[in-house]
Parts: C-alpha cells; sequence; structure tokens
C-alpha cells in the first residue's frame, strides 16, 4: 500500500513525459511473496485503482495509452493471484503430507524411553528426504525380567521406499523380544520374519538385493557387561567415564534376509559396560556422511571431546556437528543411540510391559 501511494505522487508530480504507473505491478507482485491470494487481489484491486485515479488525475483516462495500462496491470495482477493460488494449494498439500508423516512416524516409531533398567538412553533420526520424518533406518528397546534389549538397524535403501521392512522388522522384534532367551536365538527370529517378508513382497528386480543390517544389545541388570549380536552391522562406539573412547571388534553375521535362520550361526560378543560408561549405537549414515572433500564423517575421533556428556548432550553435539560437516544435508538415513549405564536400577517395569521404539529427526530433546 505504501508503494502505491508513493508512486501515485511520483506519477502525480512527475513532468508530463514521465510515466510512473506502469510501476504498480510492482505492489500486487511483492504482496504475493508472503501473503496469500486474497491479500493479493486486494492489494491489486487497489493498484488498479490507482492506475484509474492517475489516469483521471492528468485528463487522459479515456485516451489508448492509459486504457492499454489498466487492461495490462488487471492481466498482470490476474496472472499473479492464479500462481499465488497454485502455490499455496501446493503448500496446503505439503501440509497434509508432513501431518499424514508425522502421524505414520507416532503410529510404527515409538519414541525410545529415557530409562529402560540400569539405562540412560537418548536417539537421534535425521532423515535424508528432505520432506521425510521417517526412513530405512530403524531403532528399538525392550524390557525384560533381568536385563534391558535394544535393536537398532539399517533398511538397505533410504527415504519412503525402505519403510516396508523398516515395519516389518520392528514388528518382529517387538514380538520376539521376550520370547527368546538370547541374543543368537532372537537373531534367528528376525531373520525368520525378514525371509518370510520379502518371499511375499520382494520385487523381481531386487530379488537377492534387499536385505536389513541390524545390531542387538542385551544389558543386565546385575552385570556390568553389554551382550551384542552383530547382523551385519557397523560396531558400536564405547565412550569410557575417563574420556576414553574404543570401537570394539565385533564377529558379525551376514546381513538378515540373506537365510542364516540356525541360531548357532549367529555370534555372541560380551563386552565390559560398567556404570558411568556409555554405547553409542548408529548406522552407516553417520560414518558415511561426508563433506565437500568427500571426507567420511570421523565419528570416534569426535565424539572423544563430549565422552563425559550426558546421552541428550551427547546427541546434541553429535547432530550439530555432522550437520557442519555435510553441509546440512545427508546422503542418507541417519541414526543414533547414545546408551548411559547408571548407578541406579529402576525395577518396576515387567516383562512384556515396556517395548519401546522410534525414529524421531529431533529426537534427542523429545524423548
Amino acid at each position: 500500500m505504501a508503494l502505491i501511494v508513493v508512486i501515485t505522487i511520483a506519477d502525480i508530480v512527475a513532468p508530463a513525459d514521465i510515466v510512473f504507473g506502469p510501476l504498480l505491478v510492482i505492489a500486487p507482485g511483492i504482496t504475493a511473496w508472503f501473503a496469500g491470494p486474497r491479500t493479493t487481489s486486494a492489494i491489486g484491486a487497489l493498484a488498479i485503482a490507482a492506475q484509474v485515479f492517475m489516469g483521471w488525475y492528468s485528463g487522459l483516462l479515456s485516451s489508448r495509452g492509459v486504457i492499454a495500462q489498466i487492461i495490462a496491470l488487471a492481466a498482470l495482477t490476474s496472472l499473479i493471484v492464479l500462481l499465488c493460488e497454485v502455490r499455496e494449494r501446493h503448500r496446503r498439500q505439503l501440509t497434509q503430507v508432513r501431518t499424514v508423516s508425522e502421524a505414520a512416524q507416532h503410529v510404527l516409531l515409538w519414541p525410545l524411553p529415557v530409562r529402560l533398567g540400569p539405562l540412560h538412553l537418548a536417539c537421534l533420526y535425521l532423515a535424508a528426504e528432505e520432506e521425510a520424518e521417517i526412513g530405512g533406518d530403524l531403532y528399538a528397546a525392550a524390557r525384560t525380567d533381568s536385563a534391558a534389549r535394544v535393536m537398532i538397524g539399517d533398511v538397505r535403501g533410504k527415504g519412503v521406499p525402505a519403510l516396508g521392512e523398516a515395519a516389518l522388522l520392528l514388528g518382529a522384534f517387538r514380538e520376539a523380544a521376550h520370547q527368546h532367551a538370547s541374543l543368537p536365538e532372537l537373531a534367528a527370529a528376525l531373520e525368520r520374519s525378514v525371509v518370510r517378508y520379502l518371499a511375499d513382497f520382494e520385487p523381481e528386480q531386487d530379488m537377492g538385493e534387499r536385505f536389513v543390517t541390524a545390531l542387538l544389545l542385551e544389558v543386565p541388570d546385575n552385570e556390568p557387561v553389554a551382550r551384542i549380536t552383530s547382523c551385519g552391522h557397523v560396531p558400536p562406539v564405547h565412550l569410557g567415564p575417563d574420556n576414553t573412547v574404543t570401537v570394539p571388534s565385533l564377529n558379525p553375521t551376514p546381513p538378515l534376509g540373506v537365510g542364516l535362520t540356525d541360531p548357532d550361526r549367529h555370534h555372541l560378543d560380551v563386552l565390559p559396560f560398567k556404570p558411568g560408561d556409555t554405547l553409542l549405537l548408529y548406522t552407516d549414515g553417520v560414518t558415511e556422511a561426508r563433506d565437500h572433500k568427500g571426507a567420511f564423517y570421523p565419528l570416534a575421533a569426535r565424539v572423544a571431546q563430549w565422552a563425559d556428556q550426558a546421552p541428550e548432550a551427547l546427541l546434541r553435539h553429535i547432530e550439530r556437528d555432522l550437520l557442519a560437516h555435510t553441509g546440512g544435508h545427508l546422503g542418507d538415513d541417519a541414526a543414533v543411540i547414545a546408551i548411559r549405564r547408571t548407578l541406579v536400577t529402576h525395577p518396576g517395569r515387567r516383562a512384556g510391559h515396556a517395548i519401546q521404539s522410534g525414529a524421531f529427526r529431533h529426537g534427542s530433546e523429545a524423548l
């Protein structure tokens, strides 16, 4: 409106051979940048009225030049309003898609609990696709009678297309977490579920190419150890209370989906895990994230400076540092879980009572 007033006054006081009227189209054009079609239409109507007033004031309202300017301004304003309406419709569609994505996220991927027995947990999920909240990385946790179990996995592929396998594995874990005494037995049960799913739903063009890497962790309440079965997944990072950082050597088996349904084929690794220690479970979307020079993100080296931080603070540092390393864009979904063993055991959760899973883009504060 200020532009319309300024342009009108400038046209009135300017010499007769200088015409400012055509500049009125700037007003609806700028309005469309930050307002909707109704406001843009109102500003366009005011601009047309100002053009008519300038023609009347100069006594040239009936001239061909002024009439042409009014018609051109009305046509351009109509085009701007039309484009503004198309933009608003796309914005509404995007909002609806985001709403559906968030609903699917809450239904399919539940947030991890902050406390699980003697463990203090925090998690972080960063989806590779711009508008996606969830993708092919997944994690879940379960409380048994005398231990806490955590799973982190990575479906081949990324983003929404990998959701089918992610949903299958989460459902299988929720069902099998309390039914098998050892992690190798649990891994074999998950393998059978994935194989059945792939046999029914794997596309022919992807035959034999779809699989899921997974790491199963079990922390008993009364033993200072962590038991791990790795199905082709990257090893965790161990942070000691004295700021030491180590990456343990595991004996991984092939990923889920290749047919290893015999529990004896899955290895069990046992690591020291004392009160005050922290384990970082993550997917390869973290360590394979590249900077502008193509260098991978050095997770173990970077977390050494934050080894004494609480899980939530540790993940906030990792998130900021990872996004700074990649320039704000990841090439693959990335998930991280920070698990610290505390001195206090939290009894009262019955077996089968608390099974939690989740994947949230900014989940480290929302748990």
